[in-house]
């Protein structure tokens, strides 16, 4: 099968490989179109490699076809029943970026009717992360003040529109004034544009109490700044390390007084029971608002696999509102 790989200048470039092999719990798809993560700029550069024993073939998310089940779930040994020619989409932990991958079945949701292979590899990475953030290791509750920096993201269009269907008040960070609009048509409630006003500042004067859940892809500097505006007994939730690994300076005394719970968090490298429980979760509380249009994925361009170069420099200048995705065609 034909696979992008990245060659030894760190370039990607189409090359064939035999095809995945899959075990008794597992579906074998044919891919049709997948979502592009900064996960893959990482693993690209040699700073994120796949977990042990999975693929080193890039991509986390997939939508497409069924072409052969495990004998576990054909035999309906799992709770869902697939079969071949269903339409599906799912996280994987490596292999993503090929003509072919192996999905555990447990791992697969059943693409809407209404949407296309396109919508639906932009939906498992950006709603389970921005779920398990939220609901899984925050326990956000209804009518909360939730802060989500780069808001315009996947992760963060997604982080909107769950806290908004629990009736949460949102506010987020963005770069530019395109982005911010953005969000605010996802429904956040407000939308600090960081190159013209700093956060901190605009919380203080404007969420008195402080932000009850944050989600934080930034880290660096940015540590101290979500304590400074965090509510009693709020959550802070790092995703990612985009401003830095260190923060120079922490306010344990703020911490205390707080009674603040820090928390981070990836989801590649957790047990398959682990996301399998994700994704039956998540299917529970939210998979009929994706459905009915409640909620949806947000695309910001789709490309043919071919220019899988100009979308990974797209998001590596994060120029991007919501996803990007590669139709394999």
């Amino acid at each position: 099968m034909k696979y992008i790989h990245v060659d030894n200048q760190q370039s990607l470039v189409f090359s064939q490989t035999d095809m995945p092999k899959i075990v008794a719990d597992e579906c074998l798809i044919k891919v049709h179109a997948i979502g592009i993560n900064r996960a893959d700029l990482l693993q690209r550069a040699g700073k994120y490699p796949a977990p042990a024993g999975e693929s080193s073939i890039l991509g986390l998310e997939v939508s497409g076809e069924i072409v052969q089940c495990g004998d576990a779930v054909s035999d309906n040994h799992l709770a869902q029943s697939w079969q071949v020619g269903d339409k599906v989409f799912g996280l994987v932990a490596g292999g993503g970026y090929a003509q072919y991958v192996k999905v555990k079945a447990r791992q697969l949701f059943c693409l809407p009717e209404q949407f296309t292979f396109e919508q639906g590899a932009a939906c498992a990475e950006v709603f389970l992360t921005a779920y398990q953030s939220l609901f899984s290791i925050a326990k956000l509750a209804n009518n909360s003040k939730v802060l989500i920096h780069a808001g315009a993201s996947g992760v963060g269009s997604a982080a909107i529109q769950l806290a908004k269907a629990k009736q949460c008040y949102v506010t987020v960070t963005v770069g530019s004034e395109v982005k911010a609009q953005a969000c605010l048509a996802l429904g956040a409630d407000c939308a600090i544009n960081y190159q013209k006003n700093d956060f901190v500042a605009w919380s203080k004067e404007n969420v008195l109490a402080g932000y009850d859940v944050i989600i934080d892809v930034v880290s660096g500097e940015y540590l101290s700044k979500n304590i400074n505006v965090a509510a009693l007994d709020g959550h802070i939730v790092t995703l990612s390390m985009l401003g830095g690994r260190y923060c120079s300076q922490v306010d344990i005394a703020k911490l205390l007084a707080k009674r603040l719970t820090l928390s981070a968090s990836t989801l590649r490298n957790r047990s398959e029971d682990y996301k399998a429980q994700l994704v039956d979760n998540f299917s529970s509380d939210f998979y009929a608002d994706l459905v009915n249009g409640q909620i949806k994925p947000i695309i910001d361009s789709i490309y043919p696999w071919q220019q899988v170069e100009q979308a990974h420099e797209k998001m590596a200048k994060n120029k991007n509102v919501g996803k990007l995705v590669l139709l394999v065609n």
